[in-house]
């Protein structure tokens, strides 16, 4: 390509090693410019430096690096959030996540408003915000959507990762976002702060299987592992947080796991053997369960209701 090679010849040479789709959407990222803004300016002249940026990005591309990657962003749940290889990659089905955490938090916010008016004699009006924890928060998609769709609740977000941390920061930052972000491997940094306690817990955890073979295809090969691989089976992160969660929820409090098409089963299993009540599962739009979740109801519970009415 020479310094004066124009937009479409520049997209002309990218085929048959990328889709002309993901040709403009690199092209665009360089230029700042919408991929419809290429159509219609295909003849513009692209000076050298531009030319090389684009080859070594479709060079990139074509070995299979991950499109969010190269533009550094991904929408999730209509906004725009910077994602790099520190952090998973934003993905639709993990939307539902978000959309079942909307009406767990509708519904622990009545359940505990009617408690505290009924225990503590206290007004609607005077009732505490609601309090959420997302777990392995990664470029913070999850807990930043339920803050700026909750202004009125505390969101607290959660990672082993203090580079992912760092994203999510500066995406509640550009996003206006109010949401305190610690690094803590799961419920670790919590411990041991006095009557820490959530309405709603949230997490999409690693839950792929050590030695899945997807490890080593598509855009998982470039992926942070430990947010993706769990354990032999996929559910070590899974049986932690389920097992730990009851101790860092309120009463009527709830929590709710993303996890494997195939671990549907496995997670009633769980959600049982800890006291979890009032079970449900949620399917994503091609009808796989990817979310479950429950109430938390045990006698631990109880006893708490008991010792806040004196």
């Amino acid at each position: 390509m020479s310094g004066q090679t124009a937009i479409a010849a520049a997209l002309a040479a990218s085929r048959g090693r990328l889709p002309a789709s993901e040709a403009r959407l690199l092209l665009g990222h360089l230029l700042n410019r919408p991929a419809v803004w290429l159509l219609t300016h295909d003849d513009v002249p692209l000076d050298a430096a531009t030319l090389t940026a684009f080859e070594k990005l479709t060079a990139r591309r074509a070995a299979g690096e991950p499109i969010a990657y190269l533009l550094g962003r991904r929408e999730f749940f209509g906004r725009e959030f910077l994602v790099s290889p520190a952090t998973l990659i934003p993905r639709p089905e993990t939307e539902l996540l978000v959309e079942v955490a909307l009406r767990a938090a509708q519904k622990v916010g009545a359940d505990r408003t009617a408690s505290c008016a009924e225990i503590r004699h206290e007004q609607k009006d005077h009732a505490p915000p609601l309090r959420i924890l997302d777990l392995g928060t990664g470029s913070g998609c999850v807990a930043i959507t339920l803050a700026l769709a909750l202004p009125a609740a505390e969101v607290v977000a959660v990672d082993a990762s203090r580079e992912a941390l760092a994203l999510a920061t500066e995406n509640a930052r550009r996003l206006g976002a109010r949401v305190r972000f610690a690094h803590s491997d799961w419920f670790a940094a919590l411990a041991g702060q006095c009557g820490e306690r959530f309405d709603l817990i949230v997490g999409n955890p690693p839950y792929i299987a050590a030695g899945d073979a997807h490890l080593a295809q598509g855009d998982l090969r470039f992926e942070p592992t430990a947010a993706l691989a769990s354990g032999a089976d996929g559910l070590d992160a899974l049986r932690a947080i389920v097992a730990a969660a009851p101790a860092y929820l309120t009463p009527h409090g709830q929590l709710w796991l993303e996890h494997g098409h195939d671990q549907a089963a496995a997670m009633v299993t769980l959600l049982q053997a800890t006291g979890f009540g009032s079970i449900e599962q949620h399917r994503d739009l091609a009808g796989i369960v990817r979310v479950s979740g429950g109430v938390r109801t045990d006698a631990h519970a109880t006893a708490m209701m008991h010792q806040a009415s004196r």
